[in-house]
């Protein structure tokens, strides 16, 4: 726009002089005219500020234009996703390649501090006097969501890179000069703004994917669990049991406050099949929002098939395409195509790590309903009529060893994998539309409350209750209907009973880096260097480290005020 009355101003410099009426037609007449003094004049338009955070969020998580970096947010480089074969280029456990200048630290970084700059928009404006609300309750609803949006930035930015700088207002000019605070202080700021909007969040909404105080209180117990740990890392033994307190007194909220609790019977849309249970459940269409009944849902991203049609063509979950396995080059004299019988059109933009798909249920930790053919499915038939398994399930031997050459089984095995239901379906929406397998078409949870369970375990387990912390994992276990219930004595110092139960129940749900980063000391590392599945990170990572770096952009842009580079990586 400011183009353009430019131009005008210029043309009417060089025209002929002419009558008032000759002249009309140059005067621009915008029906809106938005600048910083008048872009929000109503209620309504404030909400459309968060419903743009709501909107980033959404394809934060389901990543419907597949960019790369978003599916290291989603746990490629970790103990448990690497990438196949055919994607080495895309690998983010070379550390030869990474440092401070990689793009995807530097996304990350850059995207919260977006979000942050939606929130603090849309906080200005809510002061703003010309604005008309409904009610009080209206606005502290609007300012608590744009608050918990700020937290949530935060929280996600402590996790990673430690202490970042605070922000709290729209910026209008250039600013040099940023100050980077402790990671305990942004915790603390995160905790802080919670704490404040709690109990302006409702309980329930009628409406799915809208913020509800459970989803303060999760993230509540999240933050003073990693306040916990890292004060506890500083040797401040009392504020860390402290804040462990806290971490399950938020806990107890959510998980025993009687709004949410664990689905144990078979329920939802297909609940009448034979096939399925419950635990399969929870991600079939129609299913995942708490408004559908399922009460473990606290918070869900909305994806809605009418609107991909019509309007939006990133209302979906491309999972299917981006997650799924390519049996049809690692397999590929027994499975092919792009069927739902070899998990819908896989191209597998990252890949389990064999951790992840077969060493977490070896042994006793095999009987477990998160373990069954429906939930993670393992039997594939062949489909290739050459094939001598042709109608009949392709051993896993044979798709992991079937050749005699050793890098070609470990081509093939990076290609060949479990296809988990949370990925896939047997029944795929819109292809009488002309939909392919790469797309599903259900919403998808932010947080379930499996995850509050976890958490809660850990804050136990760290304020020295092992027992307890047990009984917590237990829960999800009986659920599963397992066949070994965990024990105090399974609950050892590295935590591995617990990031191994996570991987079991949020396997493509979790953001593994902030699980790992958020626990300190050398968990991640340790876990990364055993666990990954190509050999270049034991080989590359020769230091050891618990936050990201500081995106060295970001350091050389703040050029008033040094920025400190995070411990290891300035080499």
């Amino acid at each position: 726009m400011k183009h353009t009355y430019i131009f005008c101003a210029l043309l009417s410099v060089l025209i002929m002089p002419g009558c008032k009426s000759d002249m009309d037609f140059l005067t621009e007449k915008p029906a809106t005219f938005y600048t910083v003094d008048n872009a929000f004049s109503s209620s309504a338009q404030i909400d459309q500020e968060l419903v743009a955070i709501y909107s980033q969020l959404r394809d934060l998580w389901a990543n419907p234009s597949e960019e790369g970096w978003i599916f290291v947010f989603r746990g490629n480089g970790t103990d448990m996703f690497d990438v196949p074969s055919i994607r080495r280029g895309n690998s983010f456990n070379n550390y030869g390649n990474i440092n401070p200048d990689n793009g995807t630290f530097n996304n990350f970084y850059s995207t919260w501090y977006q979000l942050i700059g939606k929130a603090n928009l849309a906080l200005w404006s809510a002061e703003l006097p010309h604005i008309a609300w409904s009610s009080p309750a209206e606005k502290a609803y609007a300012v608590a969501q744009a608050r918990f949006f700020r937290a949530f930035a935060y929280r996600n930015l402590g996790e990673i890179f430690g202490g970042v700088p605070i922000v709290t207002q729209p910026s209008t000019t250039p600013q040099f000069n940023f100050k980077r605070t402790t990671r305990v202080e942004t915790y603390q700021f995160a905790i802080d703004e919670l704490l404040a909007i709690e109990n302006d969040l409702p309980v329930t909404t009628a409406q799915g994917g809208r913020l509800v105080r459970g989803a303060a209180q999760h993230n509540l117990c999240e933050l003073y669990l990693a306040l916990g740990t890292q004060l506890a890392a500083e040797n401040k033994t009392a504020e860390a049991n402290a804040a462990f307190v806290k971490s399950i007194e938020f806990g107890n909220k959510v998980i025993d406050g009687g709004t949410y609790s664990l689905m144990k019977n078979r329920f939802g849309s297909r609940a009448t099949e034979a096939q399925g249970n419950v635990y399969w459940d929870l991600f079939q269409e129609r299913n995942v929002n708490y408004q559908d009944g399922n009460k473990e849902c606290i918070w869900a991203l909305q994806i809605d098939y009418a609107a991909y049609r019509a309007e939006d063509g990133k209302s979906k979950l491309p999972y299917s395409r981006t997650y799924s396995p390519v049996f049809r080059d690692g397999a590929k004299d027994h499975l092919t195509g792009t069927a739902e019988d070899v998990g819908g059109r896989g191209i597998s933009q990252i890949m389990p790590t064999m951790y992840t798909r077969d060493e977490i249920y070896a042994g006793v930790w095999a009987n477990d309903m998160r373990n069954s053919d429906i939930v993670f499915r393992r039997i594939f038939k062949g489909n290739v009529p050459s094939s001598p398994y042709f109608g009949q399930p392709v051993p896993w031997s044979v798709m992991y060893n079937g050749s005699a050459d050793a890098t070609t089984n470990m081509n093939n095995r990076s290609l060949c994998y479990p296809v988990s239901c949370k990925i896939a379906t047997d029944k795929y929406t819109g292809l009488a539309d002309g939909e392919n397998m790469s797309n599903l078409f259900r919403d998808d949870y932010f947080i379930r409350l499996s995850e509050t369970i976890l958490l809660r375990a850990e804050a136990k387990q760290r304020s020295g209750d092992k027992a307890g912390a047990a009984a917590d994992v237990n829960l999800l276990r009986e659920r599963a209907q397992c066949g070994y219930m965990v024990t105090a004595a399974d609950m050892d110092d590295k935590f591995n009973t617990i990031l191994d139960e996570r991987a079991r129940e949020l396997v493509y749900e979790e953001c593994r880096w902030n699980t790992l980063l958020r626990m300190g000391g050398t968990i991640a590392v340790d876990r990364i260097r055993k666990y990954a599945y190509w050999p270049e990170a034991a080989a590359t990572l020769s230091f050891n480290y618990n936050l990201w770096p500081i995106p060295q952009t970001v350091i050389d842009t703040n050029k008033d005020e040094p920025l400190a580079q995070n411990e290891g990586w300035d080499r």
